[in-house]
């Protein structure tokens, strides 16, 4: 008995410590603002002696017990050193945000510390905007939680739209799987909302998701944030990229593209305490895009050396096969199409059939998420359609064969990735895991296999690291190198190829895909025509031989050219990468030395300096 209540009172004396510690920093921070360092340290040291000298007239501390409870203080004085960090007096601060496709994190780096920045205990929100019947606007889990209700209204998926063409064959295809409704305005997607008389771009639901972010950042750090880095797939062309730049600005936020790779490896190297030079594979599936980069990394010098993607592939495209495959299967064993009315006319039908579609890929993609931990689950929806009760069973072995194209495609991607940056899968000597569909057990076997056994490297945070790497590139880009805890530097390289078209309708490529940034090359043109005056450049980004095939960037004349023979006049084209992807054309005429110069930092489709005014407004007027 005499053991068990000297043992209650060992556990009452280091409980008051504890109080005791807390109590007293708490004065101090309530007394001032702002503690120097060294005072908050010496604080620390003051108060826990003490505390531990009142522990010991209430009962005997062994030498463990007193290790164990100063190590306890020394956990407690950390807590009290991040949250003295953030009311340090500072100007602004610059935050990181992963702007996902399914879900999206915001971060910011203070003192070399990073801190992910939570919402409701969450340190990711669903990239979901709700439209309210009361004309109120719901982001993240408020607004996925609504989705079943009012389908039609839902909004996900914009990053999947954003910078494309209502015309691009993918955006037919979701279309036929997306609850909501989206029509074409010359060329360029937009999303129609039932008893909405205005029609929103996918800048505009992304710009609102960019707002939320910022907001809980804001509140976390009780200051204003109007500077963000924002992480975009390697891949991503220049429109997608301008238009996400848009969507920035629609939120009130000053911000810089960065590749989600590139993020993910300076989290990854911060990490890393050795200076030797390491080859890094960079596998970041996430919900709807998919990156692979090899990078070299040493000594905080983070060297992208080739990158490759595909923007359309991830958990939605899984999740998507899991839908279809249901609609078949019911179809053939009932005769009820779950699908039908996804096209009608009559708005009953439609929104029946959003709210059935809904239903079924949200079940999907929880079970879908179980089958990484089990072998087996079941798809159970009940009254799906009318008095039907949908109750499927759906193995793992089904959803590896219904996505076995799209695993074999990331494994073929990372092949060719691995041979652009010149290397071997051997001189690879860490891959990292990035993005919430690398924990797919299939994605992982195949990785391994192909890597010939080599352990996959899940250290980082595969939901968290995109947006700590941003947020240490947010304090480097804006005046704040002197908080980042190790000297960190970035070397990337051109997502695509970067041409002209030439006769014929060909690309003719003049910096090739993954080439170092920033760069300058310069190819030879001849005119074409007998007495030709003037040359017309169009100037385009892609792999396709066709020029009209990729992405098309700007054009433009060079005029005043000697009247000559075809091909007697000769014109040198130059490009040049800017380090923040800035790109400039300048076309000369040897013979007169005329010049005309391009500066491709728009594209036709992008919102015009009045669609983001107007934008601006609609968005604060909804928050």
């Amino acid at each position: 008995m005499k053991k068990e209540e000297d043992e209650y009172a060992v556990k009452t004396a280091l409980l008051d410590a504890r109080v005791y510690y807390n109590e007293e920093m708490e004065k101090h921070f309530q007394a001032k603002d702002w503690l120097e360092q060294a005072e908050l340290q010496k604080l620390h040291e003051e108060i826990g002696d003490t505390a531990i000298e009142n522990t010991k007239k209430e009962v005997d501390l062994t030498a463990d017990q007193e290790k164990q409870l100063r190590k306890l203080m020394l956990n407690l004085y950390k807590r009290y050193d991040d949250k003295n960090l953030l009311r340090k007096p500072q100007d602004t601060y610059a935050i990181g945000i992963d702007l996902g496709t399914t879900y999206s994190c915001v971060a910011v780096c203070i003192k070399g510390k990073v801190k992910v920045i939570p919402c409701d205990e969450k340190t990711t929100i669903p990239s979901y905007v709700a439209f309210n019947a009361d004309n109120s606007i719901s982001v993240g889990e408020a607004a996925k939680d609504q989705a079943f209700r009012r389908p039609e209204s839902t909004i996900f998926d914009a990053k999947r739209l954003i910078g494309r063409k209502f015309s691009d064959k993918i955006v037919k295809q979701d279309m036929e799987l997306w609850p909501f409704q989206v029509i074409g305005d010359n060329d360029q997607p937009r999303i129609k909302i039932p008893g909405h008389q205005n029609t929103y771009r996918p800048e505009e639901i992304s710009a609102r998701v960019l707002f939320h972010l910022k907001k809980i950042a804001e509140e976390y750090l009780n200051k204003t944030v109007t500077n963000a880095v924002v992480t975009v797939p390697a891949y991503f062309n220049d429109s997608q990229r301008q238009a996400t730049k848009d969507a920035a600005e629609i939120a009130g936020l000053n911000a810089k593209i960065l590749n989600e790779p590139t993020s993910a490896a300076i989290a990854y190297d911060l990490q890393w305490t050795s200076d030797f030079k390491r080859n890094v594979l960079i596998f970041d599936l996430g919900g709807g895009t998919f990156d692979v980069a090899v990078l070299q990394i040493k000594g905080g010098k983070i060297d992208v050396k080739a990158i490759g993607g595909d923007t359309h592939l991830g958990g939605e495209d899984f999740d998507n096969e899991m839908v279809k495959h249901i609609i078949e299967v019911v179809k053939k064993k009932t005769g009820k199409d779950l699908g039908r009315g996804r096209n009608s006319m009559n708005p009953e039908e439609k929104r029946s059939a959003s709210e059935r579609l809904r239903r079924i890929r949200s079940v999907c993609e929880k079970q879908k998420r179980l089958l990484s931990s089990s072998t087996s689950t079941t798809i159970i929806i009940d009254r799906i359609d009318e008095s039907y009760d949908l109750n499927e069973q759906f193995t793992r072995k089904t959803f590896e064969d219904l996505n076995m194209a799209n695993f074999k495609k990331c494994i073929e991607i990372t092949a060719g990735v691995i041979t652009d940056a010149k290397m071997k899968k051997g001189n690879i000597e860490d891959i990292v895991l990035i993005g919430g569909s690398t924990r797919i057990p299939k994605i992982r076997e195949l990785l391994t296999k192909y890597f010939g056994g080599k352990a996959l490297n899940s250290t980082v945070n595969a939901d968290e690291a995109v947006a700590y790497g941003a947020a240490v590139q947010a304090a480097l880009e804006y005046g704040k190198r002197d908080e980042v805890s190790k000297n960190v530097w970035v070397s990337d390289v051109t997502p695509l190829s970067l041409g002209v078209e030439i006769h014929g309708g060909l690309m003719s490529v003049i910096i090739p895909r993954n080439t170092r940034v920033p760069c300058s090359k310069k190819s030879q043109y001849a005119t074409l025509y007998d007495w030709q005056k003037v040359v017309n450049f169009s100037i385009f980004e892609g792999e396709d031989p066709l020029a009209k095939d990729n992405n098309k960037l700007g054009e433009f004349k060079l005029s005043g050219i000697p009247i000559a023979r075809a091909g007697e006049e000769k014109i040198d084209l130059t490009m040049e990468v800017e380090s923040d992807g800035i790109f400039h054309v300048t076309a000369v005429c040897r013979s007169t030395r005329g010049t005309k110069t391009i500066k491709i930092e728009a594209h036709k489709g992008r919102m015009s300096k009045k669609e983001i005014t107007s934008a601006k407004k609609r968005n604060l007027k909804f928050h």
